[in-house]
């Protein structure tokens, strides 16, 4: 049997936030609209079946007074103290990082476009991720403080990149985006058209092409999430 994966889309209305998280995760893949209310069952329950969870990116702050963030709190922290491996992405990487302790800030500006980050130390996440790379990057939020035991795993001058705690990570970038969802996500943002379009002009086919590395973040999670077996219960 394969590795079975949730993944939680906290993206809101129609996005392609699903298409290309199952185009990069080469398993069974479950997934639950969140934003709408739609979540996997308790870790706890006899439905449960998840060797992890992945977690989306999201146009809403992890901040923001939603019903639906203060459930999906509850419900990764027992996730996460079951040992289940998380991996949560831009929105998901901020969301882990206060669910768990953290802090999570408006940096008052847009990080956008194909940016440039550093790894720091060694973990199986970043296995064959050269010290240096390139990803997209879509957040006006970032993490101010990893929670309280994590270790920062990648940063640029913008801040925390990622970071590690137990067997939850959160990847702030974007490895998962292809050329057409990093066009549609630019020409989306309330920005000065200049700012826009400088970004429009930076997603070219050799960008697109040094950002694949950052992609070998997916196989990874999935040999982390395939060590673990969820408990079977009768």
């Amino acid at each position: 049997m394969g590795t079975r994966l949730a993944v939680l889309d906290a993206s809101v209305g129609e996005t392609p936030a699903e298409e290309n998280l199952r185009r990069e995760l080469d398993a069974d893949v479950t997934v639950y609209k969140i934003s709408e209310g739609v979540f996997p069952p308790s870790v706890s329950s006899s439905e449960w079946r998840f060797n992890g969870v992945v977690i989306s990116g999201s146009q809403t702050s992890v901040y923001d007074d939603h019903d639906w963030i203060h459930e999906a709190t509850e419900w990764v922290r027992r996730v996460h103290e079951a040992d289940v491996p998380i991996l949560g992405i831009c929105w998901g990487h901020q969301f882990l990082a206060q669910a768990l302790g953290g802090r999570v800030v408006d940096m008052g500006t847009y990080e956008l476009g194909y940016e440039l980050i550093s790894r720091i130390g060694d973990d199986p996440l970043f296995d064959g991720v050269p010290q240096e790379f390139v990803s997209f990057e879509t957040h006006s939020d970032r993490v101010a403080e990893v929670p309280p035991g994590a270790t920062t795993l990648a940063r640029n001058e913008i801040g925390v990149q990622a970071f590690r705690i137990g067997r939850a990570y959160g990847v702030q970038f974007h490895p998962e985006y292809d050329r057409q969802t990093a066009e549609w996500v630019t020409e989306g943002k309330d920005l000065p058209e200049e700012r826009i379009q400088a970004a429009l002009d930076g997603i070219t086919d050799e960008s697109v092409e040094h950002a694949r590395a950052a992609k070998t973040v997916f196989d990874n999670f999935l040999g982390i999430a395939a060590t673990h077996q969820p408990a079977r219960r009768r």
